[in-house]
């Protein structure tokens, strides 16, 4: 707020408070000085919600003391982090290479939210199904075969051992073994395999890793599984 709607806001508040009157001029002169320089940074009032004589009024009908700077800024200052809470920072549209570029426009985007200029950006939900699913991105995988591509694949499997393994037993029409629940370290499936890292003096596990390769047992329960399947005239699900 500039001088004049500080001044404003200070009428404002004596018609509702005529405690906040101040008849000297002098008096009045030091008033104004003084909440314009406490209430500077706050705004009149701003296009999404923020109206700081609501907020004046809302002191007033609610406390018997009389309006303080403070009882004005504390309402501001929940407005701006209700606004940033709610405010998921968008992919910025500069240059990633220019860092100063990119973070300026994140922070500009953030200051304007708190300021109440701009509309918090919302995360977008995560959604599901073929209706909503990008024809592009379906051929290109119908075209790759998989969401990530044979040379990522096997860059990434001296760090993923386990995921690694399962894929080359399934590519050579083994029984995926992760299908099934481990019978011995009780893993559940989709998880890989665990080996006892450190027992304790009482023969309790005190810690795990996980295996590169499943147990044994649960491999054979697993080709047990794929028969049975197969039995049942159903296709295996790998």
């Amino acid at each position: 707020m500039d001088r004049r709607e500080t001044a404003a806001l200070l009428a404002y508040i004596g018609r509702l408070d005529p405690r906040t009157i101040r008849t000297d001029q002098g008096e009045a002169r030091d008033q104004i000085a003084q909440w314009h320089e406490l209430l500077g940074d706050v705004p009149l009032a701003t296009p999404y919600g923020w109206d700081v004589r609501v907020a004046a009024r809302q002191h007033i009908r609610t406390s018997p003391y009389q309006i303080l700077p403070a009882d004005v800024v504390h309402p501001w200052e929940s407005y701006r982090r209700d606004r940033l809470a709610r405010h998921s920072d968008p992919t910025p549209s500069a240059d990633p290479d220019d860092q100063a570029a990119w973070t300026a426009e994140l922070v500009g985007m953030r200051r304007a939210v708190a300021a109440g200029i701009a509309e918090p950006a919302q995360a977008r939900a995560i959604t599901s199904g073929r209706d909503v699913t990008d024809p592009t991105l379906e051929a290109m995988l119908e075209r790759v075969g998989s969401c990530i591509p044979p040379a990522a694949r096997a860059a990434l499997a001296p760090y993923r051992p386990a995921r690694a393994a399962r894929e080359a037993a399934i590519a050579q029409g083994q029984p995926d073994a992760l299908s099934v629940r481990c019978q011995w370290c009780k893993a559940q499936p989709g998880e890989p395999c665990r080996r006892r890292r450190r027992i304790g003096p009482d023969d309790g596990v005190r810690a795990t890793a996980p295996r590169a390769t499943p147990h044994p047992g649960r491999l054979d329960l697993a080709a047990a599984q794929a028969r049975r399947t197969e039995q049942a005239g159903q296709p295996a699900i790998a």
